[in-house]
């Protein structure tokens, strides 16, 4: 299959249940609190990607403009999200089989997307696109899981969240997860700073365009990955991506200290989604 083929036949994406019933509970309320709104819909990949989709709408003037769920939100009326929260619903039915449990993706988007968040802040760019960029990364994972059987093949050799997934599917598939997250950014009219971050995640500096948040992501996606595998130390040393981090001005102390999550109060990489701080 061609990735324009995949594209073509859009697999309905899932979002936490736990999540979609916090945050339609809080829409239906008389005065919804729309703080808690707004970290419901930063906690959930799909979710986040279906509001900025909406809110790059051209209709609303701003396609390709609006890089966060707060921004989208200020666009958006609450019963269109209420909609988007119905129709999550029906589809929180999704299964992409025992190598890769859904809460473990969304705990691992929810890591990714708060160091790359940590990153961009210590680097001063933007950090509300380097979180929505880490949150939404691994969409294109789901949806190969969904589309291509043999994908989940690849788990015994190199499960889901190894470090050199990416590599891997390109040579099985000739493209990648950050490959078909990118090209549903592109469906979805995001802002090309997204697009780019996420097309260039897996080697930021071997294209033209050089987008330095690509190179936030790629050492985000190391940092959640290694703690998903239970990288120690001397292996945390081994696989730490330096050109990348050299081409930053980092080194791997600077990207460790910048950890906002406490890692010792996952055991075993069992994670449950939850709003982020």
């Amino acid at each position: 299959m061609q990735l324009a083929d995949l594209l073509a036949h859009p697999t309905p994406l899932p979002s936490s249940p736990r999540l979609l019933a916090l945050l339609l509970t809080e829409l239906k309320q008389w005065q919804p609190d729309l703080r808690r709104i707004d970290q419901f819909i930063k906690a959930d990949p799909v979710l986040t990607l279906r509001v900025l989709q909406a809110a790059n709408e051209p209709s609303l003037g701003l396609s390709g403009q609006v890089n966060s769920a707060s921004e989208a939100l200020a666009l958006l009326h609450l019963d269109q999200l209420q909609a988007m929260v119905s129709r999550a619903i029906g589809q929180a039915s999704f299964k992409v089989g025992a190598g890769l449990p859904l809460a473990q993706f969304w705990g691992y988007s929810q890591d990714c997307a708060r160091v790359a968040r940590a990153l961009a802040g210590l680097l001063q760019y933007n950090q509300q696109a380097a979180y929505v960029t880490g949150l939404i990364h691994a969409l294109g994972e789901l949806t190969l899981r969904a589309a291509l059987p043999q994908v989940a093949e690849l788990d015994e050799s190199c499960p889901p969240l190894d470090l050199n997934r990416a590599f891997v599917e390109r040579q099985d598939f000739g493209f990648c997860y950050l490959d078909v997250s990118s090209a549903l950014a592109r469906q979805a009219q995001l802002p090309q700073i997204l697009c780019d971050a996420l097309a260039y995640a897996d080697a930021p500096f071997d294209n033209d365009a050089c987008e330095p948040l690509a190179g936030v992501m790629h050492l985000a996606q190391w940092r959640a990955r290694a703690n998903q595998l239970g990288l120690q130390k001397n292996a945390l040393t081994v696989t730490f991506p330096s050109l990348v981090a050299e081409m930053l001005g980092l080194d791997i102390d600077m990207v460790l200290q910048q950890d906002p999550i406490d890692w010792s109060s996952q055991v075993g990489g069992r994670v449950v989604a939850t709003a982020p701080t």
